[in-house]
């Protein structure tokens, strides 16, 4: 068994399809997960935020800080 640093591909699956890691079925929370970006549910879709990771919410508040200030430079030289 791969410590759960690294886990193995066949875990990261399971833990994408575990309906107990998603919270009203749109919420990604697993803190056993290190990924800042899994997959949805359905991988082709693409990926999510996984909630329990401190990392992952950084990472959103600062994509939403720099489209804010991109919105915010657009409306400014208007």
């Amino acid at each position: 068994m791969k410590n759960q640093d690294n886990p193995s591909q066949e875990t990261l699956e399971k833990w994408s399809k575990d309906p107990d890691n998603w919270i009203w079925g749109i919420f990604y929370y697993n803190k056993e997960d290190k990924r800042i970006l899994p997959p949805k549910k359905n991988a082709s879709i693409g990926n999510t935020i996984n909630f329990a990771n401190r990392k992952s919410i950084l990472f959103m508040i600062g994509a939403l800080l720099f489209f804010a200030f991109v919105i915010f430079s657009i409306l400014k030289n208007k």
